[in-house]
């Protein structure tokens, strides 16, 4: 990869993972707009793990709670933290059994296609924008429910297919069933440790046991898209206090439409 791909590739995902556009449909798109050879699912995954570290280090108090939270559990002491790792654990588990289906039917990587990146952008940016107009803000992230994290955790879910974007259908999830912007976005971010974590330890240990190795092209890219990350997570975190999702929705909208004009021109 030359340094103007790993760059471009690093910001791209960095800020697309947590703006609700679909960082894995960009991840693809890049490669086919500017005419580069396709940086793979290994540089994907690594991306992504940068993105883990931004999670981590932005909500650092809400995991250092859920951390201590799960493990007052195992003392037997049930407290309103360790009810949300418990939530966020079971909420993971639709993801983790879709991906293993894709996997074994050989879609694990969806043919990495335009055409459904572009389909699913205008998709799921219609259902964003019907949840944000008529979802109440009345929930608040302590009044999650069991129920109520599984539906997003199978919302999640269909993230494994490109253009669908995990943040934005997890949000759109958390609005439709009436939580406040903020705390459908910090759950999403929340409930996405575990699913970026254990799909980057999955990737890396396979590509590692078929006897290929970290590039520094990865490397780099993760650490750039780290910092991509902490900028694009601050500014979601201070728009949705003061916004609507409507801006990402327009975005999704002439994105995706523009995609389908030139496949079906």
């Amino acid at each position: 990869m030359t340094i103007e791909q790993i760059i471009v590739i690093a910001v791209v995902q960095g800020i697309t993972e947590f703006l609700p556009i679909s960082s894995s449909g960009h991840l693809i798109l890049v490669p086919h707009i500017l005419h580069w050879p396709d940086q793979g699912q290994f540089v994907d995954v690594m991306v992504h793990v940068g993105t883990l570290f931004a999670i981590l280090i932005y909500f650092w108090r809400d995991v250092w709670r859920i951390t201590l939270g799960g493990l007052d559990l195992f003392k037997g002491k049930v407290t309103d933290d360790g009810k949300l790792a418990i939530y966020i654990v079971l909420a993971t588990i639709p993801a983790v059994a879709f991906g293993l289906f894709l996997k074994k039917f050989g879609f694990g990587d969806l043919e990495r296609s335009v055409t459904i990146v572009a389909w699913n952008t205008v998709l799921y940016g219609l259902l964003m924008l019907v949840a944000d107009m008529v979802g109440p803000q009345v929930r608040t992230l302590e009044k999650m429910t069991l129920g109520s994290a599984m539906i997003i955790g199978v919302a999640q879910a269909l993230a494994l297919i490109p253009g669908t974007s995990r943040s934005g259908v997890t949000m759109t999830a958390a609005r439709f069933l009436g939580f406040t912007r903020p705390d459908a976005a910090r759950f999403s971010f929340l409930l996405g440790i575990p699913a970026i974590a254990g799909a980057g330890v999955l990737t890396v240990g396979e590509a590692l046991a078929a006897g290929d190795t970290i590039t520094m092209d990865a490397v780099y890219c993760a650490i750039l898209t780290f910092f991509a990350g902490l900028a694009a997570i601050a500014f979601l975190m201070a728009l949705v206090r003061r916004i609507s999702f409507l801006p990402f929705v327009l975005y999704r909208m002439v994105l995706g439409g523009f995609l389908l004009f030139m496949i079906y021109s």
